[in-house]
């Protein structure tokens, strides 16, 4: 419980949010990987986000009609998302998350956030330094780095620009329900994530699941 008070410190706001944001353009734009139909999105950008950063909403699916959307705060990746990591399950999490919404009905927002808020370069160190027998948060903590730098006001905003204030929330990570709940958006609900495990990544998800009490059950299967 330590572990996680001191996440909980690092990455706490002072209350409700109150900064405005607004649309700054919208396009639709066909995506897809991997085997099955393309989806279809709608990619927003934004104006007058705190922290000034290009993040994107993409919408897919019908609303649903109680109004409450399914949401996924989805921290960039490059590793992951793009080339295919297998030292983290963040690809496999953003293409889950993806289908999920558009069944449903909700956004994805996909923030720019790299390395849980320390940058690509300093992730790749902190890659380096596992290889020698730390763990992920370990590994930021020898870079003089924090253990998740992550900051969700700017999610909170583009909510609140897109007219969601309730949201059933697709994570397994407690803080992003914490901080959303501060700035004021209600979690009416949590939905898990699958459980993308691998030989590369087994001792990262564990470290997560045991540091900062995401909800991952290790008992699946490795892939």
């Amino acid at each position: 419980m330590q572990e996680v008070a001191e996440v909980s410190r690092r990455t706490a706001h002072p209350g409700p949010l109150r900064s405005r944001a607004a649309v700054r353009s919208q396009v639709r734009v066909p995506i897809g990987f991997g085997p099955g139909p393309q989806l279809d999105a709608q990619v927003m950008t934004f104006d007058g986000l705190v922290d000034g950063k290009e993040h994107l909403a993409l919408e897919l699916g019908v609303r649903p009609a109680d109004g409450v959307p399914l949401v996924r705060l989805h921290s960039e990746c490059l590793t992951g998302d793009v080339f295919g990591s297998a030292r983290c399950d963040c690809g496999p999490q953003l293409h889950e998350a993806l289908r999920m919404i558009d069944g449903v009905g909700g956004v994805l927002l996909y923030l720019r956030q790299e390395g849980r808020g320390i940058g690509l370069y300093n992730k790749l160190d902190a890659y380096r330094l596992q290889d020698d027998g730390l763990d992920t948060y370990e590994a930021n903590r020898a870079l003089g780095l924090g253990d998740d730098l992550r900051d969700y006001t700017a999610a909170a905003q583009m909510l609140r620009t897109l007219g969601i204030t309730e949201v059933d929330l697709l994570t397994n990570n407690p803080d992003k329900s914490g901080q959303l709940t501060r700035h004021g958006i209600v979690v009416r609900s949590t939905v898990r994530t699958g459980v993308f495990a691998n030989p590369h990544n087994i001792s990262y998800l564990t470290a997560k699941a045991d540091k900062t009490l995401h909800t991952i059950s290790l008992k699946e299967k490795i892939a």
